[in-house]
């Protein structure tokens, strides 16, 4: 039988026939196939590519953010956008759905869109207190968004052209700040705080392990971090190949959280003794709960003298700041002159803070967040290096043949990503300028001066008592026991005496049930007195118990409730009302 053949290429067809499509104004003529009719309709809903006297983009993005801004509520709303916080669909059933035959409206589809924001929390009430997850300033925002108009891809400069100068400006900003040479220095804007550890990871495993980059890693390198570390570690060491068996925990100071140096020492020098190489140490430099910033100077001096074996690369120093970073805005602030007139109660607790992150200088690379104590838009992570020249020699690949390269700044040759949009560093980089160092320090201090008026009004509820006083940052970590218990006398207990085990464990099931009560306020859009309850939210083991030092026991740890407010509209009053509903959820949770 005679194979059948198939065309691959089409039948030559005379130019003619694809003109016939179209008519003078390049809309579809009336007997065009169906499929060029779509495609005149289909080219008025792409923004124009060229000047007009109306811009239909423009148009419709005014037009849904007034829709999506009408979500907000009225001074004084709930904590969340819309009407109704519950969720409106249910998992999985929510999946059961399929792409519709025809083509949608826009403005349909759109208003579905906004209907999706119902019942978000809105991050710049002065009621969301949660976590460190603050409103977007403006300036960032508009950049973010103006990324997406022309699709900057800052995997090269081809496809960047001078969008590139917002990363490249922010490592010499950063570097500035640190310390470094700014020249030298280099920045990448990835997918956020576990994007740089990652980073911080694979750049000790490439230094340390030189052929791990074609042979694969075939050696168990350490990454050691503290016991506060943040828990992407996991990720970090997953997915780079190196895996979660080879984190080593240096222990913490109980009562600062901070990484214990001697106990460093102890675990370097006993790898230097078996020749077991270490690929990166991790300083954490302030956490979402327990604030601790590690002493990562010591931490240099005590790594420098305990060189991997021969053979291996020198270990990387990462620092992961991505909470803490924003605090080096101090480290150079005039303390004695005090031109932004902060309090006196705070002046020491912003020069303890600067003076921490002065030592970030010592890093050979950090990670912060711009969208965490940055104040812009998800997602701006930056993980920056000193050596840039090292680091992108230590991870560059060779060209591509479609790539071509035009400019002297092309990161598609080290980095993780590829394509990468330029919303994240358009936004930092916006971030940077904006508010300058003033801008910055007026922020950070002023929401300092809410956290320590809120410490000073929990020490007038004698059930009350803050857990974290000695902790700088923005956050209060406090637990509410029932109307009579002395709680300072309680807690104390508690903290150190292993007899006080079972009214811990009754406490911290208390605090449990007085923060899932404020979330079900919250999302009810419940009142109190008129008003509506605060966004709050509760950590389940923000520290170990003194008799639980290792962790070994996971009930002698301590619950406290987490008030975290994170925008410049919060006031005292907010702070007092926040205090006076915790009471009101306590009082239904111990009638129950």
């Amino acid at each position: 039988m005679k194979k059948s053949t198939v065309q691959l290429t089409p039948a030559h067809v005379e130019p003619k026939v694809y003109e016939d499509h179209w008519n003078t104004d390049g809309s579809a003529h009336v007997k065009a196939p169906k499929w060029a009719k779509y495609q005149s309709i289909t080219a008025s809903e792409f923004p124009s590519p060229f000047r007009g006297k109306t811009d239909p983009l423009a148009h419709q993005i005014g037009k849904f953010v007034e829709r999506i801004d009408m979500l907000r509520p009225e001074k004084d709303g709930p904590a969340y956008l819309g009407k109704n916080a519950a969720l409106s669909y249910t998992y999985p059933d929510v999946k059961n759905v399929a792409i519709n035959q025809k083509m949608g409206d826009l403005d349909t589809v759109l208003d579905e869109v906004v209907e999706l924001f119902e019942g978000l929390p809105n991050w710049g009430s002065p009621l969301a207190m949660c976590n460190v997850i603050p409103q977007s300033n403006t300036a960032a925002i508009i950049a973010s968004m103006l990324s997406q108009v022309f699709s900057a891809n800052i995997l090269e400069g081809e496809y960047a052209q001078n969008v590139h100068k917002a990363e490249l400006e922010t490592a010499g900003m950063i570097g500035n700040l640190f310390g470094w040479d700014p020249v030298k220095a280099g920045a990448i804007y990835t997918w956020g705080g576990g994007g740089c550890w990652t980073y911080g990871t694979k750049y000790g495993l490439t230094r340390v392990l030189p052929n791990s980059r074609t042979k694969g890693v075939r050696t168990d390198a350490k990454v050691i971090c503290s016991q506060q570390a943040h828990f992407v570690q996991l990720n970090a060491t997953d997915w780079t190949g190196l895996g979660s068996d080879n984190i080593v925990h240096v222990r913490t100071d109980p009562d600062t959280n901070q990484m214990d140096v001697e106990h460093l020492e102890e675990i370097l020098k006993g790898f230097k003794a078996d020749g077991t190489p270490v690929a990166t140490i991790v300083c954490t430099m302030g956490t979402t709960d327990a604030s601790a910033i590690d002493p990562i100077r010591k931490v240099r001096e005590v790594m420098d003298r305990y060189p991997n074996p021969k053979g291996y690369g020198k270990t990387v120093l990462y620092a992961d700041a991505v909470v803490g970073w924003s605090w080096v805005y101090f480290a150079t602030y005039d303390f004695e002159n005090n031109p932004l007139e902060f309090s006196d109660r705070i002046l020491p607790i912003l020069k303890q803070n600067g003076d921490a992150m002065k030592d970030l200088m010592v890093a050979d690379a950090v990670g912060i967040d711009f969208h965490k104590v940055g104040w812009s838009p998800y997602v701006s992570s930056c993980f920056v290096y000193k050596d840039a020249e090292e680091f992108e020699n230590l991870h560059r690949w060779g060209g591509d043949s479609y790539l071509q390269v035009r400019t002297p700044y092309n990161p598609m040759y080290h980095t993780l990503e590829v394509s990468r949009t330029a919303s994240g560093s358009l936004a930092g980089w916006t971030t940077l300028k904006y508010f300058g160092m003033e801008g910055m320090q007026a922020i950070l201090g002023g929401i300092l001066e809410t956290k320590y008026y809120l410490y000073d009004l929990i020490k007038t509820h004698p059930e009350m008592i803050c857990v974290n006083p000695d902790d700088t940052g923005l956050i209060t970590l406090f637990r509410a026991y029932p109307e009579g218990v002395d709680a300072a006398a309680q807690y104390k207990k508690e903290l150190n005496d292993e007899s006080a085990h079972d009214d811990l464990i009754k406490h911290n099931k208390l605090t449990h049930a007085i923060g899932d009560k404020l979330y079900e306020w919250f999302r009810a859009g419940k009142k109190i007195d008129g008003k509506y309850t605060p966004y709050m939210s509760f950590s389940t083991g923000f520290r170990n118990t003194r008799y639980n030092i290792d962790g070994t026991d996971p009930d002698a740890v301590i619950y406290a409730l987490k008030a975290f407010p994170m925008n410049v509209f919060v006031t005292p009053e907010i702070m007092k009302w926040a205090l006076h509903c915790v009471n009101a959820a306590k009082a239904e949770v111990l009638k129950s």
